[in-house]
C-alpha cells in the first residue's frame, strides 16, 4: 500500500541528517521554493552588484593608477550582471538557471578585480585585495544562499584563484601565506557548511509547513463531515430534525416578512414498529432508506425540503400556496410509497404492503407568530389521517370546527391536568454497562377524562405557546422526588425542561425548595437541556443551568447531535452527561452509520462528559455500544417507560433477564 504525503513526510523528518533525501519531497521541496528563491535571487542580485559597484571608492584609495580601468570593468560587469538576470527573470527562467548566472557573474567580478589589481604598481595592495575574495565568498554561500552544489562549485572557484594569485607573488612572506590560506579554507569549510545547513533547515520548514497544510485541510474535512453529521440523518442521508428546524425557520421568515406561503407535512410509515417486530430492526432501516428514496423522487423538482422528524417520521417543506396545490404533493408523495410494494403482512387492516399517513398545514392558516404552531396543527392533521384509515392525506382546516374543537379542549385539559390528575409521569430506565439501573427519565403523559391518551408531540408544544409549561414542569420534578426519589427507589431522576423553564425567575430556587422539601440530594436529581435550546448567546439560559450546577444538579445535554447547536452547548456549558440522538445507533446497521457513530461518541468522549446513548432496540446495537465503550444505556430493549409502581418489577424484569443472558454466554 503506498504510503500518504503526510505519512512521507512524517517518515522524513525523523531521517538521520546524513540519509538522502525523498526523491519526491524533494521535488515537492523544489516546486515549493521555486518562486520564493527566483524573487529572492533576483532582490540579492541588486543588492550585491550594488555593493560591488560602490567599493570603487577602495579601487581610488588603494589602486589609484589602474582605478579607472578597475571602475569601467566594475560597471559593465555590474550592468551586464544586472541585466542578464532581469531578462531571465521576467522570460520566467528556473531559478537554478538564474542562481548559476548570478554565481558565475560573482566569480567573474572577482577574478576581473584581481586581475586590474595585479596590474597595478602598487603591489603591497593586491595581498588585500585578495583578503576581500573572503566577502565573496559568504555573499555566495550566506547572502545568496544559493543552492549547495551551485555555492560549492562558484566558492571553490573563488578559493582557486585567490591561492593561484598568492602563490604567483613571490614576495609574500611564509607566514602571510599560511595565514591567508587559513582563513580562506576556514570561511570556505563554514560557509559552505552554513550554506548546507541553511538550505536542509529550508527543506525541513518547508515540509512542515506541507505537512501543517494537510492538517489543515484534514480539519477542514473532519469540520466539513462533522457539519454534514449534524444535519443529515445517519440513515437515510436526508436532512435532519435539526437541519429541518433552521430551514423551519428560513421558510416561516420569508412568510412574516414576505407572505411567501409554505405548508408543513409530517408523513408517517403505517404500522412501522409491528413491520420491524416481524422482519427485524435491519430489514426496518431498509425499508426505511427505501421509502425516504421514494419520496425524495416523487417531490423532484417542487423546490421542497425532505428530512427524517425522527424514526419512521418525516417531515417535507413546501412552498406552496394553496391546500389543492399541498393535496397533490402529499398525494404524489403517499403513491411513491405504495408504489413500493414492500411486503408488510403483520398489518391489522386490509392492506398488505408499506404504507404512509400524511398530516399537512399550510402557513396560511396559523394565526400568531411562532412556527411550532403550525407543526402542531400538521401533527394534529397526521393524527387524524392515523386514527382513520391510514394510507390518507389529512391538511389541518382552521375553518373545520372539530379541528378548533380539538384544539381548545387540550387546552382546557392543560388548564386543569394537574388538579384533575390527568397528567402524569413514566419513568424509563437508564443504565450503565454492566446493566444496573443508574438513573431513569421522567416522561410527561396526558390524558382525557375518558382515558384517551393525547401525544406529548401535540400538547408539550401547546403548553409552551400557553405558558404552563413552566407550572407543569415543577410539577414534574416534585412528582419524581415524591414518587421515587424518596423512597431511593432509584439511585437518581432525569427530567427534561424547556426553555420558557430556564428563563423563568427564581426556577433553580424553586427547584432548590423542591429538593428541601422532600429531603433529596441535589445529586440525584438530573435535569435534561434539550441542544436545540440554542444555548449561545442566551445568557439567562446559561446562567441558570450554572446556579442549578452550583447547587449540586446534574446537567445532561439532550439530543446531541442533531444540530451545530450541541457544539457550542458542550463550549458554553460543563455537562455531566451527553444524550447522543437515536438516529445514530440506528443508521449503525451501515458502514457507514457506523463509521457515523463512532465518530460522534469519540466527540462527546472528547468533551469530558459522560456519553449516553439513547433508543437501544436490540442486543446487537447493545453489544456495538459496549464495544464503543459507551457509559450508559437507554432504551426499549433495557426498559420500556412504566409508572412509579411499576417501575421497580420492571427494571428487575430487564435486570434478571441481563444477568441470564450473561451467565448462558459465560
Amino acid at each position: 500500500m503506498t504510503p500518504t504525503l503526510a505519512e512521507q513526510i512524517d517518515v522524513e523528518l525523523s531521517r538521520a541528517w546524513y540519509a538522502k533525501r525523498s526523491p519526491a519531497l524533494n521535488a515537492l521541496y523544489e516546486a515549493r521554493r521555486e518562486e520564493w528563491q527566483r524573487r529572492n535571487t533576483r532582490i540579492s542580485a541588486h543588492l550585491g552588484n550594488f555593493v560591488y559597484v560602490i567599493f570603487f571608492v577602495a579601487d581610488i584609495i588603494l589602486i589609484h593608477d589602474v582605478a579607472l580601468a578597475s571602475i569601467i570593468a566594475r560597471f559593465v560587469i555590474g550592468a551586464a550582471f544586472l541585466s542578464c538576470t532581469e531578462v531571465l527573470f521576467r522570460r520566467g527562467a528556473r531559478s537554478l538557471i538564474i542562481e548559476t548566472e548570478c554565481a558565475a557573474a560573482t566569480v567573474v567580478a572577482f577574478a576581473t578585480w584581481l586581475l586590474i589589481a595585479s596590474c597595478s604598481q602598487n603591489r603591497d595592495v593586491l595581498p588585500y585585495y585578495v583578503t576581500y575574495g573572503v566577502i565573496f565568498m559568504l555573499g555566495q554561500n550566506v547572502f545568496f544562499n544559493f543552492r549547495f552544489f551551485v555555492a560549492a562549485v562558484s566558492s571553490t572557484s573563488i578559493l582557486l584563484f585567490s591561492q593561484i594569485t598568492l602563490l604567483h607573488e613571490f614576495y609574500l612572506s611564509v607566514q602571510y601565506l599560511f595565514v591567508v590560506s587559513t582563513l580562506y579554507f576556514s570561511t570556505y569549510a563554514l560557509t559552505l557548511f552554513v550554506n548546507w545547513k541553511l538550505n536542509d533547515e529550508r527543506y525541513l520548514v518547508i515540509l512542515n509547513s506541507v505537512r501543517a497544510e494537510i492538517r489543515q485541510e484534514e480539519a477542514i474535512e473532519r469540520g466539513e463531515a462533522l457539519l454534514r453529521l449534524s444535519s443529515t440523518d445517519a440513515l437515510t442521508s436526508l436532512a435532519n430534525r435539526r437541519a429541518i428546524d433552521d430551514q423551519l425557520r428560513v421558510f416561516w421568515q420569508a412568510w412574516q416578512t414576505s407572505q411567501r406561503s409554505f405548508a408543513v407535512v409530517l408523513i408517517d410509515v403505517d404500522f412501522f414498529k409491528r413491520y420491524n417486530d416481524c422482519y427485524g430492526h435491519q430489514k426496518g432501516d431498509t425499508c426505511l432508506v427505501a421509502v425516504a428514496k421514494a419520496m425524495v423522487k416523487a417531490v423532484e423538482g417542487e423546490h421542497c425540503v425532505l428530512g427524517r422528524f425522527g424514526g419512521e417520521e418525516f417531515i417535507l417543506l413546501v412552498p406552496a400556496t394553496s391546500r389543492k396545490n399541498i393535496a397533490a404533493i402529499a398525494e404524489s408523495v403517499r403513491h411513491s410509497v405504495e408504489d413500493l410494494q414492500i411486503p408488510h403482512e403483520q398489518r391489522p387492516d386490509q392492506s398488505h404492503v408499506v404504507t404512509v399517513s400524511i398530516g399537512a398545514a399550510l402557513s396560511d392558516d396559523i394565526p400568531g407568530s411562532k412556527f411550532e404552531r403550525l407543526v402542531t396543527e400538521a401533527d394534529r392533521a397526521l393524527y387524524n389521517a392515523k386514527n382513520g384509515n391510514r394510507n390518507c392525506v389529512r391538511i389541518f382546516d382552521r375553518n373545520d370546527p372539530n379541528q378548533l374543537d380539538v384544539n381548545e379542549n387540550i387546552a382546557d385539559l392543560l388548564r386543569t391536568a394537574e388538579s384533575r390528575n390527568l397528567v402524569s409521569l413514566v419513568y424509563q430506565p437508564i443504565r450503565d454497562r454492566s446493566g444496573r439501573v443508574v438513573a431513569v427519565e421522567a416522561l410527561m403523559r396526558l390524558r382525557t377524562p375518558s382515558g384517551k391518551s393525547i401525544s406529548p408531540a401535540v400538547f408539550i408544544p401547546l403548553a409552551e405557546q400557553m405558558g404552563l409549561i413552566v407550572q407543569l414542569g415543577r410539577w414534574a420534578i416534585r412528582t419524581a422526588c415524591r414518587e421515587l426519589l424518596v423512597g431511593q427507589l432509584v439511585p437518581a431522576v432525569s427530567v427534561n425542561v424547556s426553555a420558557l423553564q430556564l428563563r423563568s425567575p427564581g426556577f433553580p430556587l424553586s427547584v432548590a425548595a423542591i429538593l428541601t422539601e422532600f429531603g433529596v440530594a441535589p445529586q440525584r436529581l438530573i435535569i435534561e437541556v434539550t441542544e436545540g435550546l440554542q444555548i449561545e448567546g442566551q445568557p439567562e439560559i446559561v446562567q441558570s443551568i450554572q446556579e442549578l450546577r452550583l447547587l449540586g444538579v446534574r446537567i445532561w445535554l439532550d439530543d446531541f447531535g442533531t444540530g451545530f447547536a450541541g457544539l457550542s452547548c458542550v463550549r458554553e456549558v460543563e455537562f455531566d452527561a451527553v444524550k447522543i440522538d437515536r438516529s445514530f445507533l440506528q443508521a449503525s446497521s451501515t458502514p457507514k452509520g457506523a463509521e457515523m457513530l463512532r465518530g460522534i461518541v469519540d466527540l462527546v468522549r472528547g468533551t469530558g462528559s459522560q456519553v449516553l446513548m439513547e433508543g437501544v432496540e436490540t442486543q446487537e446495537q447493545r453489544d456495538i455500544l459496549l464495544g464503543l465503550q459507551v457509559d450508559l444505556l437507554q432504551g426499549f430493549y433495557l426498559g420500556r417507560p412504566a409508572a412509579a409502581a411499576d417501575m421497580m418489577p420492571a427494571i428487575a424484569h430487564v435486570a434478571n433477564a441481563a444477568f441470564l443472558e450473561r451467565s448462558l454466554s459465560a
